[in-house]
């Protein structure tokens, strides 16, 4: 498939600059093959059954955007990929004026060393680690938000509740997985009370979610790796949910890359540790999950293939003119779907 075959015209005034109040009045659009239906996402346990398993993302995003100094250049950094003590892989504004062992200022006592680069990233060394670098990060970052949601500066203090959700846990995240961000304290409640069950894995979302698709064939794109874990007490909530004629219910599409890089050709779920590259589009064969709840996602890119291979091609095509021609709201801060797998 062309890339060009994912494209669609998304008028700028549906990009959502800021979430809506309460996180679970955003919109919920029902896609079941090519039936629609508009609801609210607080209605979300009127759609799923006692004994379905809702897969929660309980990654936390960090703040990860930095502004510093090379002598008098100014230099913007967006962190993307943890690499060891203290050593992040980052995307750089002004990445030509760095040269190996420069030294990249934030504050007095807080910098990085450039130890390597290929194009517009570079590895930088910085000289905290652990939970000493990430109290610098809380101290002097940003929110690392996408380029699509236009801020001043570094963002400002509502983005960072707004750009983490209710059940973030385990830092490492340079992007949050946002159909975790619908869910309130008094939804999972009700969820609960429905007989839902809840089950986390661990994804660090990369700032490679937003890289554009620059190749004109789909299997000519490489996916960027990010960092998963399922533990073994998730592993056995998924089997057995489906032993029990449960549905697998993945929150956002980030649970679902790492739920799919972990399954078996036997449709069983096996514990997993490690970078996933998974790339999924049309004709892929799904082994897990059985239905999606995710945003909605940028023409041409990556994740909406990844819906397409998932609910139908042309039915999505059909729904996202929907969503559009109905002002659903569309990226990070936007309304939500729920999506049944063809």
């Amino acid at each position: 498939m062309k890339v060009d075959d994912f494209d669609f015209h998304l008028p700028k005034e549906l990009i959502a600059q800021r979430p809506v109040s309460p996180r679970d009045a955003s919109k919920l659009l029902r896609i079941k093959g090519e039936s629609l239906s508009d609801h609210v996402f607080a209605d979300l346990p009127d759609m799923l059954n006692a004994g379905d398993l809702l897969v929660f993302n309980n990654t936390r995003v960090i703040p990860a955007r930095l502004k510093g100094k090379r002598g008098e250049a100014g230099i913007e950094v967006t962190l993307h990929k943890h690499e060891g003590e203290g050593t992040w892989v980052a995307f750089v504004k002004g990445a030509k004026k760095l040269r190996l062992d420069d030294v990249i200022q934030f504050e007095d006592d807080f910098n990085a060393t450039v130890l390597g680069k290929d194009g517009g990233e570079v590895t930088l060394q910085f000289n905290k680690a652990g939970a000493s670098l990430m109290q610098a990060l809380e101290d002097h970052g940003g929110m690392p938000l996408p380029p699509y949601i236009k801020r001043e500066g570094l963002g400002d203090e509502r983005d960072k509740s707004d750009y983490q959700t209710v059940f973030a846990e385990k830092e490492g995240a340079v992007a949050a997985p946002t159909a975790g961000l619908h869910f309130t304290p008094e939804l999972l409640e009700r969820l609960k009370a429905k007989g839902v069950k809840f089950a986390y894995v661990t994804l660090h979302v990369g700032a490679g979610t937003f890289l554009p698709v620059k190749v004109d064939d789909v299997a000519d794109h490489k996916m960027h790796a990010e960092f998963g874990v399922i533990d073994q007490a998730t592993v056995d909530q998924v089997n057995q949910t489906h032993a029990d004629g449960g549905r697998v219910v993945a929150v956002g599409t980030t649970s679902l890359r790492l739920l799919e890089s972990a399954g078996r050709d036997d449709g069983q779920l096996a514990p997993f540790e490690g970078d996933t590259d998974i790339f999924i589009t049309p004709g892929y064969q799904f082994k897990i999950v059985d239905m999606l709840t995710t945003n909605f996602h940028l023409p041409r890119s990556t994740l909406f293939m990844l819906v397409s291979a998932f609910a139908g091609f042309e039915e999505m095509k059909k729904a996202y003119e929907y969503a559009i021609e109905n002002g659903y709201r569309f990226y990070s801060y936007g309304d939500g779907s729920l999506l049944s797998r063809k």
